[in-house]
């Protein structure tokens, strides 16, 4: 029987609920497929803080390096805001991580489900039916990570913030060549955002994907800057569906595509590297504030499961099977308080998870 090795790392807040929750489906899914899944437990983010005195421990980064995949839950509180920014669990954790890895593609999968419609902002003609995105986040490179950085003295009692925007062409082509193949295997058109009429690196970027372009003619290319793109996305996201953003603006409009989903708590993600190994978490933080209340929603961490079992595993019958779960559980109903309706069955975390483990199809 095929056997896989995943680092567990359930992380902060609500992270560990939900991560009990998606384990339970994926364990499900596992048994109808028949292969195994083997948990390596692992602390990180503030909960490593607390037992190890560091967010991302030595142990936590050999037990990764055992695993075929990390699982990661979200990483993060009040509570270590008072630690230097350097030490806090999201910049002590996930960016090493993804640094460590060389994980340098964040795929984040946004689908509008025809019955989640009444919980968008957005009017049900602008939606569309089943309308499908997906972000194509660059994850090593830009002002999260370009140097110098930090807060100084000026020397007059005042002090200047540097952050630094740096991308090399090798970094543009890599993330932009695996874009122009997804883009390639869906509807064969790419989105890409930046801010060429002000940044630098944004003309590098057009001028390395122009480059890259022409192995792909088949894909349609457009170039949007990032404030229109916030804009069109409200106005009529089905006009897009392969969007590809350097880090920052990735990060920030993926979330904006969750809200009009309507729960940034359904969006799953992956982070890719140049081997089959990567990480997965959902895209939504830790939710201190209803950490242990049973209410929080799963759904973002059991799609980042199937996204795990697709990518790394190279089971795709599963993780289908795990995607049409959610579908007719969402279908059925189901709704976590985040996404309720109204007449819907209003359930807690682990009651969702069961509802979609149940809901799993056997192969044909």
């Amino acid at each position: 029987m095929r056997s896989y090795r995943i680092a567990l790392l359930p992380g902060d807040g609500i992270g560990p609920e939900v991560m009990e929750a998606a384990v339970h489906v994926l364990q499900a899914a596992a048994r109808e497929y028949q292969f195994e899944l083997s948990w390596l437990p692992a602390l990180v983010g503030g909960a490593a803080i607390d037992a190890c005195g560091k967010a991302l421990p030595e142990t936590t980064l050999e037990i990764c390096q055992q695993s075929h995949a990390i699982f990661l839950g979200a990483v993060g509180g009040p509570k270590w805001e008072s630690l230097p920014p350097e030490a806090q669990p999201e910049r002590a954790s996930l960016l090493p991580l993804r640094k460590f890895f060389g994980l340098y593609a964040n795929l984040r999968p946004v689908t509008f489900y025809p019955e989640l419609g009444p919980v968008s902002p957005l009017k049900e003609e602008r939606l569309g039916k089943g309308t499908d995105i997906l972000v194509v986040r660059e994850l090593t490179g830009g002002l999260y990570f370009g140097e110098p950085k930090g807060i100084y003295p000026t020397g007059h009692g005042t002090e200047r913030a540097v952050d630094t925007l740096v991308y090399e062409t090798e970094e543009i082509e890599r993330i932009s060549r695996l874009a122009m193949k997804i883009a390639q295997a869906r509807k064969r058109k790419l989105t890409v955002v930046d801010k060429a009429n002000v940044l630098q690196s944004s003309l590098l970027w057009r001028k390395v994907l122009n480059r890259v372009a022409q192995e792909f003619p088949e894909v349609s290319l457009e170039f949007l800057y990032v404030d229109n793109a916030a804009l069109q996305l409200v106005r009529d996201p089905r006009r897009f569906d392969v969007l590809l953003c350097e880090n920052l603006f990735g990060d920030i409009l993926s979330d904006e595509l969750a809200g009009l989903a309507g729960s940034l708590g359904l969006l799953p993600s992956a982070s890719l590297g140049s081997t089959r190994f990567g990480l997965y978490e959902p895209a939504g933080g830790s939710a201190p504030d209803i950490a242990g209340k049973g209410i929080a929603n799963p759904l973002g961490q059991i799609l980042s499961g199937a996204l795990l079992f697709r990518y790394s595993l190279g089971e795709e019958e599963a993780a289908r099977a795990i995607e049409k779960a959610v579908q007719k559980t969402l279908a059925d109903g189901y709704r976590t308080a985040d996404i309720a309706t109204p007449g819907a069955h209003v359930v807690g975390t682990q009651e969702m998870a069961v509802a979609v483990a149940e809901r799993i199809e056997p192969p044909n």
